[in-house]
């Protein structure tokens, strides 16, 4: 009969003597075979009816030697077996199974566990009881352990250094730790029941772990911070020694990777299986992201600083191109971009080449550069397509007032005004048709011919009128888009060139008319005869005065000196001069300068007569020196301090001289006959 109420198993010990060369495994599969045909010949329950011998027997067989033979080994295996037997209960024991063992301490709890559950059900089997036990009293040593740990003065120093920054030496230090509180329970629960203080020792390690894993992720933490930071530090030191970008990264990333893996390393505790990957792999996010920062920011500052040279090395020549605008003016243009391209081009591929870029994004970035400088020529172009007016006015005006030799035109009278003006209007409509489309891609247009048949040719403005009411117009201009010309490279469409035009004629007008103006006034300045009518008119009018003039000769010997008193004059004070400042300017000139000049002048005749009477009376003395004399003194002036010509002081020295002698031989011709009548 199987007893219900078992603590232990029992154990079946046979004990063969003088044991032969038949190996013992052999005799023990015998014995058990034997043993278990026993087993099954016993009577049980039909819960039992199929358990094992071994879950209430243990057959252990123990083989002696001869005691004749071997008297030694036989001793000392009869010693062995006598311990067996001294140590029964212990593990190993003949009694050492232990299922029902519990140890002192608990004694008390598993005897009132024992007596309630007899009392709930007698019929039941106690062996769990000391499983109940060793929980109870496992759980409580293990959190004595933990609260322990919580409070230890060494795990809050190790601590609160974590929290400041890296600890060397962290995993080694917090193993030493918390295995020294493993230890101590394991030495308290040890006659507890095995898988019992198993569990709740993994539970321990998992708690105790749990609760110092924060300050591991801390210590991580700042490891990564610091490699970040010298990775930084070290890029820039070797950026700034002219180490290559991509190279610079490699290095100081393979450094810095190192260097926390070794952190990391030191940072393990034993029992644990923290792994770093996570925090690594953060670790060269950051890393990466950095760097990709700074790459980014190096090639646009590199990006900004060529496109700035692009902008500065095409704006003022195509300004110049642009404002000249001559029959070459967008080739030209086109040879000084793709030059001024290609060399910036080459210029920032040798810099960028120690950043090691994929084919492609340098490919991009190029094709960046090249757009860009074609905007800087498009927007160029646009902003002096603007300012078109005003360049055609600055050219018609450069045309229009300086010859083939670049020298100021003087209207004489000389001057084809109409041709002039002609070739004035044609340069103006070349610098539109420049100006009204991009021509960057060498692509022919008839925009020039569209323009100088339109716009040059006089019928067609005055015909327009005739063409809108006669049907639909033939202008060419009366369109939004030119032929053989996308919209995207018209900057300046047909309508509006025709509307430019007109206002460019409108409002240089006026110089052709001032230049006219002008050239008719300086053909009066040169004229001084009247015109023919007038000289006929007074000729006819004052025909009696004449014949008066004739009939009596001595009015034309004072007309004559009146004319050369008033053309001494006329030379003395420069009339011509100063009419040259204005007619106002003039007359106050010749006002103030009038009266001095006559008074001077009638001096001079004076002491020229005086001087002519002396000369006649003494012959011998040369003619020269008084013609010496008289020319020095008509030559300066005391009132009006002007200065005389030569050949003005020779013409009135002459006509005077004449002029006096002829009235003194009239003098006395006219009173002869008063004398004779006396007589």
């Amino acid at each position: 009969m199987v007893r219900l109420f078992s603590p232990r198993k029992t154990t079946l010990l046979f004990v063969i003597r003088d044991k032969t060369k038949t190996p013992l495994p052999h005799l023990e599969s015998i014995l058990k075979e034997d043993i278990q045909k026993i087993w099954n010949a016993v009577h049980k329950p039909d819960t039992l009816k199929d358990t094992p011998l071994s879950e209430f027997f243990n057959v252990e067989i123990f083989a002696l030697s001869s005691y004749e033979e071997k008297e030694k080994k036989f001793k000392e295996e009869v010693a062995q077996l006598r311990q067996r037997f001294f140590r029964s209960i212990s593990p190993g024991g003949i009694a050492g199974d232990r299922r029902g063992v519990i140890p002192a301490s608990g004694f008390s709890f598993s005897a009132q566990q024992i007596w309630k559950t007899i009392k709930e059900n007698k019929d039941l089997n106690l062996p769990a009881h000391k499983v109940m036990v060793a929980t109870v009293r496992c759980e409580e040593i293990a959190k004595e352990k933990f609260n322990h740990l919580t409070t230890d003065e060494r795990w809050l120093a190790l601590d609160e250094a974590v929290k400041k920054g890296p600890v060397l030496g962290f995993g080694k230090t917090l193993s030493s730790i918390i295995e020294s509180y493993f230890k101590e329970y394991d030495t308290e629960t040890a006659f507890f029941d095995d898988e019992v203080k198993k569990a709740k020792r993994k539970q321990l390690v998992s708690r105790v772990l749990e609760f110092v894993y924060p300050s591991y992720v801390i210590l991580l933490g700042h490891l990564r911070s610091k490699a970040c930071v010298d990775f930084k530090k070290r890029l820039e030191q070797s950026m700034n020694d002219g180490e290559g970008f991509a190279s610079a990264v490699r290095k100081c990333t393979k450094t810095c990777m190192l260097e926390f893996d070794q952190g990391s390393a030191d940072a393990a505790v034993q029992l644990a299986n923290w792994d770093p990957l996570k925090f690594r792999e953060k670790l060269r996010h950051d890393i990466d992201m950095h760097a990709s920062s700074v790459q980014n920011e190096k090639l646009s500052g590199m990006i900004a600083s060529y496109e700035k040279r692009l902008a500065e090395a095409l704006t003022s020549p195509v300004r110049s191109l642009l404002e000249a605008s001559g029959k070459d003016t967008w080739a030209s243009i086109r040879k000084i971009l793709q030059h001024e391209t290609e060399t910036t081009i080459s210029k920032f591929l040798v810099d960028i080449a120690s950043f090691d870029l994929d084919q492609e994004k340098v490919e991009s970035m190029v094709l960046n550069l090249r757009n860009h400088a074609r905007n800087v020529v498009e927007n160029r172009a646009r902003e002096e397509a603007g300012k078109a007016l005003m360049h055609m006015k600055d050219r018609f005006s450069t045309v229009f007032y300086h010859d083939n030799d670049s020298m100021p035109r003087a209207w004489t009278g000389e001057e084809d005004i109409r041709t002039i003006t002609k070739d004035a209007r044609a340069a103006s409509l070349r610098v539109l048709s420049v100006l009204a489309a991009k021509r960057l891609d060498e692509k022919p247009d008839k925009i020039e011919n569209i323009l100088t048949s339109s716009l040059m040719n006089d019928v067609v403005s005055s015909s327009s009128s005739k063409d809108k009411s006669s049907g639909p117009s033939s202008d060419p201009l009366v369109s939004s888009k030119w032929e053989e010309v996308t919209v995207k490279d018209t900057l300046i469409t047909p309508v509006q060139c025709k509307s430019l035009w007109r206002q460019f004629k409108a409002e240089t007008e006026y110089m052709v008319t001032q230049a006219i103006t002008a050239q008719e006034a300086y053909k009066r300045g040169n004229n001084w005869l009247p015109p023919p009518w007038a000289i006929l008119a007074m000729f006819i009018l004052g025909f009696n005065e004449i014949m008066l003039l004739l009939r009596n000769p001595l009015y034309l010997v004072v007309i004559f000196v009146v004319y050369l008193l008033s053309k001494a004059l006329w030379i003395q004070m420069d009339v011509g001069r100063a009419f040259q400042s204005g007619t106002l300017a003039g007359l106050l000139s010749i006002s103030s300068q009038l009266l001095p000049s006559v008074i001077n002048l009638l001096k001079r005749l004076a002491e020229q007569a005086h001087r002519h009477t002396i000369s006649q009376a003494s012959r011998s003395s040369p003619p020269s020196a008084n013609s010496r004399s008289f020319r020095s003194q008509i030559l300066y002036s005391n009132h009006t301090n002007t200065i005389l010509e030569p050949s003005a002081v020779t013409n009135v020295e002459s006509s005077v001289s004449s002029n006096v002698e002829s009235s003194s031989d009239s003098e006395i011709e006219y009173s002869s006959p008063s004398a004779g009548q006396a007589d």
